[in-house]
């Protein structure tokens, strides 16, 4: 049987992290966890849990989950995150998958459980991630926040039944403050690759709600469903109005006048 390396970055995870280590014991041959330096009992938890706690600085998501996959011992890791969870039929699907690996990389469903309930709609479910992979042929890329697992073109990719349980706000407000967080990463990340956001800033918010409540079904989930559709197409807002301000402030700065001192001799 392979052996699997679960690695998880935390910063301040003491509400969460305990459930998601618990799952993840029936499939991991050791438990690594990178922290940002945690102000609260995170370590501790993750020590008591049996867990391999490393620390370092926090540069960002992709830079933060590379660093991780450094710390791995076995090829094959299971990234995860702290307010996450595996599912029964999950942990099964890849105790079966541990027998004998076929496959580079292995995908699965995200279920997001938003105002008490799992969503089952819109653009939340099925949020397919890849998250078990051998670390030879993968890396974390993409644009902050939103990292994604680059494969080598020689990889080849499975799925997994079973969900990925993700914890993801406690109330509206929390979505709400999160949203802004996000979105003033993504509008960083995006004004360092140059990018202007153009028409984007219209089209992008309604092109979301509409592809989220009505395309994706997002209104079978009732209210919550109505919540994440119009918090997607919010953030998207923020994120190209962020960054529309960004640029602003790069114009008025290259056009200031530099004064030069002129003395004589």
């Amino acid at each position: 049987m392979e052996k699997i390396s679960v690695v998880i970055i935390t910063f301040n995870e003491e509400n969460k992290l305990a459930r998601c280590i618990e799952s993840v014991k029936p499939v991991a041959d050791e438990i690594i966890i990178l922290d940002s330096f945690s102000t609260d009992n995170t370590v501790k938890i993750g020590l008591k849990a049996g867990a391999i706690v490393h620390q370092q600085t926090f540069h960002g998501y992709k830079e933060q989950k590379n660093a991780a996959l450094q710390l791995a011992s076995y090829n094959y890791v299971l990234s995860i995150d702290a307010d996450e969870a595996l599912s029964v039929e999950l942990i099964n699907s890849i105790q079966i998958a541990k027998e004998k690996f076929t496959c580079s990389a292995y995908s699965m469903n995200r279920c997001n459980f938003f105002s008490g309930r799992f969503i089952r709609y819109g653009l939340w479910y099925p949020d397919k991630k890849i998250r078990l992979f051998d670390k030879r042929l993968a890396y974390w890329g993409g644009l902050n926040p939103h990292d994604k697992i680059v494969l080598n073109e020689n990889a080849n990719t499975c799925h997994l039944k079973g969900d990925l349980f993700h914890y993801s706000f406690s109330s509206v407000e929390e979505y709400v403050k999160r949203n802004d967080e996000i979105s003033s990463i993504a509008a960083k990340s995006l004004y360092k690759k140059g990018q202007r956001s153009g028409i984007k800033i219209l089209v992008n918010p309604v092109w979301r709600f509409i592809k989220s409540y009505f395309i994706k079904k997002g209104f079978l989930d009732g209210y919550p469903g109505y919540i994440i559709a119009k918090n997607t197409a919010a953030q998207a807002y923020l994120k190209y109005r962020k960054l529309n301000k960004l640029n602003r402030e790069r114009k008025t700065t290259l056009k200031e006048p530099v004064s030069v001192s002129l003395s004589n001799k």
